[in-house]
């Protein structure tokens, strides 16, 4: 039996920083663990939409559609990748 591996949280945030650059031109140096997607970062709902099912793609995981209302932080995002990948 194989064990999922989990990405480093490190690795998870650059991977989402790059996803947010490409899909909403967010700054990469910008994106850190703290920040809020929308106040801070100036993800809107279609972006947000759209950095889901890449980042879903990139981890080869399934982030369920009716928790992106909860995913308000980049760290939020984090989570649910690590728990995903770990299952």
């Amino acid at each position: 039996m194989t064990v999922p591996t989990v990405p480093a949280r490190e690795e998870i945030v650059a991977q989402l920083a790059e996803i947010l650059h490409e899909v909403a031109g967010v700054v990469p140096a910008e994106v850190t663990e703290e920040k809020s997607l929308v106040e801070e970062l100036d993800v809107d709902s279609l972006a947000m939409a759209e950095v889901i099912v890449v980042a879903e793609e990139r981890f080869g995981i399934e982030l369920p559609e009716e928790e992106m209302k909860d995913m308000r932080t980049v760290l939020d995002i984090v989570i649910r990748v690590e728990k995903q990948a770990a299952s």
